[in-house]
Formats: C-alpha cells, sequence, structure tokens
C-alpha cells in the first residue's frame, strides 16, 4: 500500500482527515463522517511501519520510537512547501502498534468570508495588541480561523508575524508582513525557551498554536500586556469556559492578578463549530465575544456566569451567541433543527428563536 496514494485520495475527496490504524481499512472523514476506503486491503503491522517511517526524517524516527507519539507536518506536491497543501500528522501507538492520524491543510488561505465566518470576525485582525482566542473542539477549523486573521493582516500592513506552532500548519504567502514560523523540535527545544524569546525577536503579531498549560498561558497573556497582538487556540465549548479554563489553570494565589490580566488584554473569543449541512459539506456556527468594558469588568470581578448575558445583549456591538447562530443556520436552510439542537449549550433558547 502506498502512503502517496493514500495522502492523494483523502486530497481528491476533499476530505479533511486520514486515519490509519492496523487491522481495518484507511478511514478518511469527510463532511465530518469517517467513511472506509474499502477497495483498499485492511492495514498491517507491516504495512503500516514502511508507511510511515517513508515520512520521516532518521531524527524524527528515533523520536517516535523513544517517545511512543510524535507530531509534524508536511507539504505535497512541487514546491519547497507544497502547492497541494500540506498535512499535519500525530503518529502514535495504539494497542503495541503503530497509527496515524493525518489532517490535511488546503493550500490557498482562505479569507474570513470564503470560510462562512461573520464578517465581525475581521475586525480582531484590524487590532495593533490585545489578546483574541479561537475556541472549539478538535477538527471544528480553529486553525483555519486563525490563519484568515493572520493572512489578513500579513497582506494589508507592514508587520513582523512570528508564529510559534507544533508543528508549523499553514505557509503563508509573502505580503506587506514578514513572516517567522518556529516549529518545536526543528527550531525550539521548548514552548518555555520559545516564549521567553519571543519579545527578543522584536515580533508586533504572535501567534502561539494552542496553550497547554499555565506557563504558556501566562506568557500568551504578557505578551500582550506589552503592546503585542497575540492569537491562540485552547479546547473550550464557550466565551465563558474559556475564561474560568484561564483562570482556573492557576493556583488560588494567583487568580486574582490573571483576571486583572486577561481583563486589561482580552479583545475577544471566537467560538465555532463545524456542522453538517443539509445538501452536503460543513458550515460553522460561532459563537462571538468582543471584549467592552461590560467583559472586563465582570472578569476583573470574578462574574464569568454573566459573560452569556453580555453576549446576548450585545449584538449591537457585534456580539453574537452560539444560539442566535445555530438558529440563523436553521431558518437559512442550511441544517436541520436535530443538528443545531446537537450543538445548542441552551436548546431551549435554540428552539425559541426557530418559532
Amino acid at each position: 500500500m502506498d502512503i502517496k496514494q493514500l495522502l492523494d485520495l483523502t486530497v481528491k475527496n476533499r476530505a479533511s482527515d486520514l486515519h490509519l490504524l492496523v487491522g481495518i481499512p484507511p478511514t478518511i472523514r469527510i463532511d465530518g463522517i469517517l467513511n472506509h476506503l474499502m477497495n483498499f486491503p485492511v492495514v498491517t503491522h507491516v504495512m503500516m511501519e514502511q508507511m510511515i517511517f517513508s515520512l520521516l526524517t532518521p531524527s524524527q524516527k528515533e523520536k517516535l520510537l523513544a517517545n511512543k507519539e510524535l507530531d509534524f507536518s508536511f507539504g505535497i506536491g512541487g514546491g519547497e512547501y507544497g502547492n497541494l497543501g500540506r498535512f499535519r500528522v500525530n503518529v502514535y501507538y495504539q494497542r503495541s502498534y503503530l497509527s496515524g492520524a493525518f489532517r490535511y491543510l488546503e493550500p490557498v488561505i482562505r479569507t474570513v468570508e470564503q470560510l462562512n465566518l461573520p464578517k465581525v470576525i475581521n475586525r480582531f485582525s484590524d487590532l495593533r495588541q490585545g489578546f483574541i482566542l479561537v475556541t472549539g473542539p478538535t477538527g471544528h477549523g480553529k486553525s483555519t480561523t486563525i490563519a484568515a486573521l493572520i493572512n489578513k493582516i500579513n497582506l494589508t500592513r507592514p508587520s513582523h508575524i512570528l508564529t510559534i506552532e507544533d508543528p508549523i500548519e499553514y505557509i503563508y504567502p509573502n505580503g506587506k508582513s514578514i513572516i517567522s514560523q518556529r516549529e518545536m523540535g526543528l527550531d525550539s527545544h521548548s514552548w518555555s525557551y520559545s516564549l521567553r524569546s519571543a519579545l527578543r525577536e522584536d515580533p508586533d503579531v504572535v501567534l502561539i498554536g494552542e496553550m497547554r498549560d499555565p506557563e504558556t498561558i501566562a506568557s500568551a497573556i504578557t505578551i500582550a500586556e506589552t503592546g503585542h497582538l497575540v492569537f491562540s487556540t485552547l479546547h473550550t465549548n464557550s466565551a465563558a469556559q474559556t475564561i474560568d479554563r484561564i483562570i482556573d489553570s492557576f493556583p488560588a494565589s494567583q487568580q486574582g492578578q490573571i483576571r486583572i490580566q486577561l481583563a486589561l488584554t482580552l479583545k475577544g473569543i471566537v467560538s465555532q463549530r463545524l456542522l453538517q449541512k443539509i445538501n452536503g459539506g460543513r458550515v460553522p456556527a460561532v459563537e462571538v465575544l468582543i471584549g467592552n468594558n461590560a467583559v472586563a469588568t465582570n472578569i476583573r470581578e470574578g462574574k464569568t456566569h454573566l459573560i452569556d448575558s453580555i453576549i446576548e445583549t450585545s449584538q449591537d456591538d457585534g456580539m453574537i451567541s452560539l444560539e442566535s447562530s445555530l438558529s440563523s443556520l436553521v431558518l437559512s436552510g442550511a441544517i436541520t433543527i436535530d443538528m443545531a439542537k446537537s450543538f445548542s449549550q441552551h436548546p431551549e433558547d435554540l428552539l425559541r428563536m426557530v418559532q
């Protein structure tokens, strides 16, 4: 079995992911649904090792065997970075067998409008400083949304954009900005070192691929606090939950200070889901929080339970509740009411909006 053939098939079928596990045929995810490639044989242990090891450098193979898991990315097609796009890969062991999850990243970075995201999100790329978070489950477009915002900056103003990623995902085209992309393992040995040196690299905009621990979160907030525009992601389901997760990740003795810093720096949270459309494809449902004075006050005073109410009553400021976004998709005929209910956090409010 040829890994290149499987990758080409993933791209050709517009699949978001390719999964390789011993004992089942190769599997691709199309519009959120897994599909076995029944024309291919069941993957064996020998096949798996041949396919995965053919993609690795000697040092990557050594790291995989030592750690039992590895993150990396690579381009496909011609050119140094691949003109057909890139794959972000996680290779891991399960039940003592090598396995792989391949996420396809399209070669062209789409705009906010092309992604069917609310236009208000473009505001975040116009900022010169502050802290912007894009949140949601794995596989629901967080990286793609941030790439759209970063690329808008890249194409419209002269800035130094610094990205710290594990691994590098999107490759940005030449624009008005200069872009330094640092990958864990290749360009830096640790998140702490790369974040510590970030301010010495004279950035205007900093992308931190994922906030994994309190140290990363504290560094992100500090970089934003010192006059930079910082983007990052978090695996949370709403703006209120995101704020609570950030604060609760610190010891109680530090939470008061973090609330103050977050209140000063937070400019926006985009919480998104990708939902299956009735006519095929997927469409985003999005909650948008904009960091106004009311939001800052409630963060500072520890009243994050009021954030949902602020979003609902601040539509004139550009804020959007998840239920409002879901109801709009239902009323436009894009998704079913059952699909909307399965992603809603307040189904009773959703049903009231669509009646």
